[in-house]
């Protein structure tokens, strides 16, 4: 997931982009972004990823590399990002994640870049500099229990957590120079089923989980020592399992993308957890949410999905959805499985 950051006065001069990970080549696609929305599609990569299913994608906190998950080897692939767009693809790193990859995460410093996937040990992370990926990591003592569908640093930089598909669902560890620290221990109230995406919020204090068993999406308090009591659940629950969740940069909301309609469902949130449940947006989604993302000044919200237009984006205010933004004139090529945004 993509870390989220309070954006002050200066942050109008910056230029923002936002990017799509999707089915079918060039399994990236990336476009300017501004209170207009989409801009014309950058050049695809000059190398693209290997893949045929994009999963994931990330751009690192300084907006100057982006990094895109996919189905084959080398299953992860990165490039140097600028008001241009894709780089030179970065070398791959030498010890590669063992299977498909499902989510891809920086840490807020952008000195590591860690990867969730399909094969144990489930989870892999990488020192990151501006050379690209170092040595991996030592995987973590106690592996995730299987395939890591979602991956997110605490904004301080000091954890990590990895939602997976069978109980208890969730790792967290503490996060240092040295890597994976001894995992926290599980929540008292574990996620009711498979963990597709997790956040922390941007002030550190709260972890989110859309999960595939209601309710979709759920939170806990989150401390140097862990999980607190789980929140209680929206009082207005999805209808329908989650997918993807992220907090706005204010941390006043959250956002939790669905499998069926309405396909994106946004709470208020306060220190107290979910408050009430803001209006559906006036035009849906087209198809199940696979990701969503704030913008990074929080006033724009977008949602990956599976059915063309494949990303749709909403401005973003107090008062919950906007009236949909244009489509991009270039479309991606297939379902869009994960969504990001930055500022340079």
């Amino acid at each position: 997931m993509l870390a989220q950051k309070v954006i002050g006065a200066t942050a109008s001069a910056k230029e923002q982009f936002i990017a799509v990970a999707h089915d079918v080549s060039p399994v990236v696609s990336a476009y300017p972004w501004s209170a207009s929305g989409f801009g014309t599609k950058f050049a695809n990569p000059a190398t693209l990823p290997a893949g045929t299913f994009g999963n994931a994608v990330s751009f690192s906190p300084s907006g100057d590399a982006i990094a895109v998950g996919y189905d084959v080897s080398p299953f992860v692939s990165a490039y140097p990002w600028s008001a241009s767009g894709f780089g030179t693809k970065f070398a791959n790193p030498t010890t590669l994640p063992t299977g498909t990859c499902f989510a891809v995460s920086f840490s807020p410093s952008g000195d590591a870049i860690a990867v969730g996937h399909d094969v144990s040990p489930f989870v892999a992370a990488y020192p990151w500099s501006a050379s690209g990926f170092g040595t991996k990591f030592a995987n973590p003592t106690t592996l995730p229990a299987s395939t890591g569908f979602g991956v997110s640093f605490s904004p301080s930089g000091d954890a990590i957590a990895v939602g997976y598909d069978v109980s208890p669902f969730v790792s967290a560890y503490p996060w240092s120079a040295s890597g994976f620290g001894t995992k926290f221990a599980n929540p008292t109230s574990l996620p009711p089923g498979q963990a597709n995406g997790i956040s922390f919020s941007p002030s550190g204090d709260a972890v989110a989980v859309a999960s595939s068993a209601l309710p979709s999406v759920l939170a806990y308090p989150w401390s140097a020592s862990g999980f607190g009591t789980k929140f209680a659940d929206p009082a207005t629950p999805s209808p329908s399992f989650g997918l993807n969740v992220a907090f706005s940069p204010s941390e006043d909301a959250i956002a939790v993308t669905t499998l069926l309609s309405p396909f994106i469902t946004a709470y208020l949130w306060s220190a107290s957890g979910f408050g009430s449940k803001f209006a559906d947006p006036t035009t849906l989604p087209a198809g199940s949410g696979r990701g969503v993302s704030f913008s990074p000044l929080g006033d724009a919200i977008a949602v990956a999905h599976n059915t063309s237009p494949f990303i749709t984006a909403y401005p973003w205010s107090a008062s919950g959805f906007g009236a949909k933004f244009a489509n991009p004139v270039t479309l991606p090529t297939g379902t869009c499985r994960g969504v990001a945004f930055t500022e340079i």
